[in-house]
């Protein structure tokens, strides 16, 4: 039997507990839960890259303006449920400073995390026209998009671009959009789990195509401006946040406070929906919506019914910390630079002891260094490495869960301590020695 850190029985005993058949199938709660179990039956430290949760404290822009807010007795008034009017204004000049993108303030939508703006954005998008009852991701992406539409009862289609990029993407994507049912395509931009982003020639193939065959874009920047590779921190000046706003006018942006502004326990971000889009009515509205206009459905229909506005408070938040950003006051990326400085030094760590990246190109350029890496082990299937890895205290969740076709996982840097680097170094040498690549 081969010593690992981490005795394998408690390991064992964490997955049978659960009654998971398939620990690739595991979800990244069900991930968490079988570490966190294992750590206390060993007494051993586990480096925890399952959860997708910021590590850094929120911004303190955001936290003195909420303070503030509720100090002004916000919190005993229900929010307009079409918004703050100082967060939609800033959301619009955001959108203008960052992205280089011109959406007016009614199109700003707050929304109580990114996570509702997706679930909105589906329930409106699949009732505009009968026969289009399908979204489209451009996987991987986050599983939760898609129970979202199993919630729901909704169609859903996916492919893995990892075959699929540059000059290969348009092919691909008209074999489903020729079909007629698709209403939607979703993909994320730096993406959840790969790291990867699409380049300008990509954004330029989706938007022609949104257009030719008069579906939506739901781009999900959750991870806004983090490709690292590129300074993208300064307001209103190039290079800007690539986004396929420049090439169609079918599209909503999904702005998340999570992740750039460590803001997610306070459920916050804003739907940028296009200025076109907003005032649009389909025919497939009337059934469900009335006549009314796409913004209109979405807010007074879907957001009202959800949750009838969005946190008070919070809403004064995000507008505090887009206004500082936009203004230059405050430069969100420098906060939030350390995970690719994480995620560069774990990289080296995991390639010097036999491991690859799944995930490792930009078209021609290496992939960046940020919140997600993707690994491999040769002869391993991402669930056997999931397993193996939580024998020597390391826990990531299974690609397959993304809707990805490789086989490895996903690591999130958000959580590693100093220490741990250390600690990383010393498990995967004998991971290495204990599982030699033949």
């Amino acid at each position: 039997m081969k010593k690992t850190p981490i005795d394998c029985k408690f390991v064992d005993e964490a997955i049978n507990e659960m009654h998971i058949a398939d620990l690739s199938k595991a979800t990244i709660r069900e991930v968490k839960a079988i570490a966190a179990k294992a750590e206390a039956l060993s007494g051993i430290e586990y480096i925890k890259m399952e959860m997708g949760v910021p590590g850094l404290p929120p911004s303190a822009v955001g936290v003195k303006a909420e303070i503030e807010a509720l100090q002004n007795g916000v919190a005993s008034l229900y929010p307009d449920i079409n918004g703050l009017p100082e967060l939609k204004q800033e959301a619009s000049k955001f959108v203008k400073a960052f992205i280089d993108v011109d959406i007016n303030p009614e199109g700003c939508v707050p929304v109580t995390g990114s996570m509702q703006g997706t679930y909105a954005s589906f329930m409106v998008c699949s009732q505009c026209d009968e026969k289009k009852n399908t979204i489209l991701f451009i996987d991987p992406g986050f599983p939760v998009q898609k129970q979202q539409l199993s919630v729901m009862g909704e169609k859903y289609e996916t492919f893995d671009v990892y075959n699929y990029r540059g000059e290969k993407l348009r092919p691909k994507l008209e074999s489903y959009l020729s079909q007629g049912n698709i209403s939607a395509i979703i993909y994320s931009n730096p993406n959840n789990p790969s790291w990867v982003c699409l380049k300008e020639e990509e954004l330029k193939v989706i938007g022609e195509l949104a257009t030719q065959y008069d579906i939506i874009v739901l781009e999900d920047l959750a991870y806004f401006a983090m490709d690292f590779r590129t300074d993208l921190s300064v307001p209103y000046q190039a290079p800007y946040q690539p986004t396929v706003a420049h090439y169609t006018d079918n599209y909503i942006l999904l702005i998340s406070g999570s992740k750039a502004f460590s803001y997610a326990g306070q459920r916050i971000g804003v739907s940028c929906i296009s200025n076109s889009l907003y005032n649009r009515v389909y025919p497939g509205f009337a059934k469900r919506f009335g006549n009314v206009s796409f913004g209109s459905a979405f807010i007074h229909r879907v957001l009202y019914a959800l949750s009838s506005g969005v946190s008070h408070s919070a809403q004064y938040a995000m507008a505090a910390m887009l206004k500082a950003a936009n203004e230059g006051k405050y430069n969100f990326l420098k906060d939030v630079s350390i995970y690719g400085e994480r995620a560069r030094k774990l990289k080296e760590i995991f390639l010097r002891h036999g491991f690859h990246i799944v995930y490792d190109k930009d078209l021609d350029e290496p992939v960046a260094d940020g919140f997600y890496f993707t690994i491999g082990y040769p002869g391993m299937t991402g669930g056997q490495l999931m397993k193996e890895l939580m024998y020597y205290g390391v826990s990531a969740i299974s690609l397959d869960t993304t809707g990805s076709n490789q086989e490895g996982l996903r690591a999130c840097t958000s959580f590693i301590k100093d220490h741990q680097y250390d600690q990383l170094e010393e498990r995967m040498q004998l991971f290495e020695t204990n599982n030699p690549i033949i």
